[in-house]
């Protein structure tokens, strides 16, 4: 709760600066809401707000994501950025006469900031190095598509921890990336410094490709080591490598340049934090926008 408490006061701090601007009535606007924002969204990483609604091809499951990252304020040269981040992403069960109940769902919000400057690396391809740093919020919840409305009862499933519990977490999360208009690599790091349950590894890794290839066409993947849970510790120990990887081409033809056409293929650990202890592997295919 201390942490939670000051998470919102350190985005009450950064809101009430940006505010202090209409104090000069002759200034121009500090703030200047933009989804355009400074750093562009991972393509491939399952956890960048966005909106999305990608069908489960092995099991009757459907993604849909709702979020986006907003740029409250950008420098007057375009090299420096401060913003929020709000996003849900849920996990629905696909069942009869069009109902989809929600089996589990992960809400995140926090601030960001980020940064570019253009730059030279000898014959690499990339003339531009940006980077982002968030700090965020995220707790995760089973919904009525994980009750059993005829016993009253959650559905304990393989779940090592008993249903319902409290899941939370704050982290700081870092990204690096070198561009081109055509291409992307980056690096990221995440540091967990409040979790519920606790004996979670604070530490995980990122990293991660994308390519523009012909037609508006793409390929993305995204990278990330996250810690196992061991059910018989009740801890973590060890990590898996979890991959994204995605295909898909922008509707900039039909003047639709934030929406993409995608296939997915994920293995590793959960992105859902109520499965956080279960890997997993799925393929997708839907529509995502980047608002």
């Amino acid at each position: 709760m201390k942490n939670r408490f000051h998470l919102t006061r350190a985005l009450f701090i950064l809101t009430a600066m940006l505010l202090i601007s209409v104090n000069n009535v002759t200034a121009e606007p500090l703030l200047k809401p933009t989804f355009n924002t400074l750093f562009k969204p991972l393509l491939a990483d399952p956890m960048e707000p966005k909106i999305a609604i990608l069908p489960w091809f092995e099991k009757r499951h459907l993604q849909l994501d709702i979020g986006s990252s907003v740029d409250l304020y950008q420098n007057d040269n375009n090299n420096f950025a401060a913003g929020v981040d709000f996003a849900t992403w849920s996990l629905l069960n696909r069942s009869e006469n069009f109902k989809f109940p929600v089996d589990a769902i992960d809400y995140l919000f926090g601030i960001n900031a980020s940064w570019k400057k253009p730059v030279s690396i000898g014959a690499l391809p990339f003339d531009e190095l940006s980077g982002k740093i968030r700090l965020s919020h995220i707790s995760a919840h089973f919904e009525d598509g994980h009750y059993d409305a005829t016993t009253s009862q959650w559905l304990q499933t393989d779940c090592p921890l008993k249903i319902p519990f409290t899941y939370s977490r704050e982290f700081v999360n870092l990204v690096i990336a070198l561009s081109s208009p055509q291409h992307r690599v980056y690096a990221g790091y995440q540091y967990l410094y409040h979790t519920i349950p606790d004996g979670i590894n604070p530490h995980s890794f990122q990293a991660g490709v994308e390519l523009s290839t012909p037609g508006n066409t793409f390929l993305a993947a995204d990278f990330k080591l996250l810690p196992i849970w061991q059910a018989s510790l009740s801890e973590t120990r060890g990590y898996r490598g979890t991959w994204n990887m995605q295909a898909g081409m922008r509707l900039k033809s039909i003047g639709l340049e934030k929406v993409r056409i995608t296939c997915n293929y994920f293995s590793g650990m959960s992105r859902h934090g109520m499965y956080f202890y279960r890997p997993e592997s799925f393929t997708t295919a839907g529509i995502i926008v980047d608002l």
